[in-house]
């Protein structure tokens, strides 16, 4: 079977390799598309923590089954299905408590172990969810909708409320859908006006703010000064993450989706004075795939999905997904 491997930071390789063979409560998959994410940029580009090469990358597939035993899912030969990329061990204080998205021992697929740009794969079973009623475009954007998806039950969003999400990037984008979906009205903001537009017109976030634009008096104004009930961080980066709380009402939620390396630093009397809330948010859960997969048919896939290619011409393509210029939202590849 072929398989892409990044060998080092900046070089693909398309290769051949025997197809791997399915152990007990394992099924093998056939590989329909992958959808390429932040962290598979952050690896090509080599600046992915804790990331080691060659490593075969995704984690944002869509698979239809070829092998399987018996399951309690009753998923048998020619099933589509849903891969939850996150191996936990079930052993584990978070897992035994329900919080497998951030187990200590967590291996991902495609970044502590070989993901899924290859034509088969072998994964165990009970990591899988039916997905027959779903087109493989759909299926491929699963994963990142679902780390929106637990944000978003993290903060508890209840109808009525107003929330900012700062970043419209895949992961903001899904966020300000399901906020939405939650009964929430969504303040999106960003520095991209190209994105913010794309949040108004084709997500229907309700405003819509340029980070450069006098930001927190707009969000005053908007909330006749009472702000954001909760505030999503999904741009990861330092300065944005440390003023998140700007926009945040006092007795808010402030959620750190995105991921920063290093450390960051809050002003405590102006966090305490708000008695902020403060919780980071990480991968998903079974429950969240699950929620996402029924109401995926109230998400715009189609405009979600700006790029897409055959395996054959994914390593030429790739250094263009890595330039915003392109306007690129999410890439997928069909295997």
């Amino acid at each position: 079977m072929k398989y892409i491997v990044c060998e080092k930071p900046g070089e693909f390789l398309l290769k051949e390799k025997e197809a791997p063979i399915r152990k007990k409560g394992e099924a093998l998959l056939r590989v329909k598309k992958v959808g390429i994410c932040g962290t598979d940029l952050h690896a090509y580009s080599g600046n992915q923590a804790f990331f080691t090469y060659p490593r075969i990358l995704g984690h944002e597939l869509a698979s239809e089954v070829v092998e399987i035993g018996e399951n309690e899912r009753g998923l048998k030969a020619g099933d589509k299905v849903v891969i939850m990329p996150y191996v936990s061990d079930p052993t584990s204080f978070a897992s035994r408590s329900g919080k497998t998205n951030c187990c200590p021992n967590i291996k991902v697929l495609g970044v502590h172990t070989d993901g899924g740009m290859q034509e088969f794969i072998t994964v165990p079973q009970d990591l899988l969810l039916p997905a027959n009623n779903l087109s493989y475009d759909e299926m491929a954007i699963v994963e990142p909708l679902a780390i929106g998806a637990h944000a978003i039950r993290r903060a508890n969003v209840q109808k009525g409320e107003t929330v900012v999400v700062v970043g419209c990037g895949p992961i903001g984008i899904g966020m300000i859908k399901l906020a939405q979906i939650a009964g929430a009205k969504v303040i999106a903001l960003d520095v991209n006006d190209g994105r913010l537009e794309y949040a108004k017109n084709d997500i229907g976030a309700d405003y819509v703010i340029n980070v450069k634009d006098n930001a927190v008096e707009k969000v005053a104004e908007i909330t006749n000064g009472d702000m954001a009930a909760a505030v999503f961080d999904a741009t990861g980066f330092k300065g944005a993450l440390e003023t998140g709380t700007d926009y945040m009402a006092h007795g808010g939620r402030y959620v750190l989706v995105g991921l920063s390396k290093g450390d960051l630093t809050f002003n405590h009397p102006k966090i305490h004075s708000k008695e902020t809330t403060l919780m980071c948010s990480r991968n998903a859960t079974l429950e969240d795939f699950e929620h996402v997969i029924n109401v995926l048919d109230q998400f715009p896939t189609d405009s979600f999905i700006t790029h897409n290619v055959p395996f054959t011409e994914m390593i030429k393509n790739f250094d263009s997904w890595t330039k915003p210029e392109t306007g690129v939202i999410k890439a997928t590849v069909d295997f």
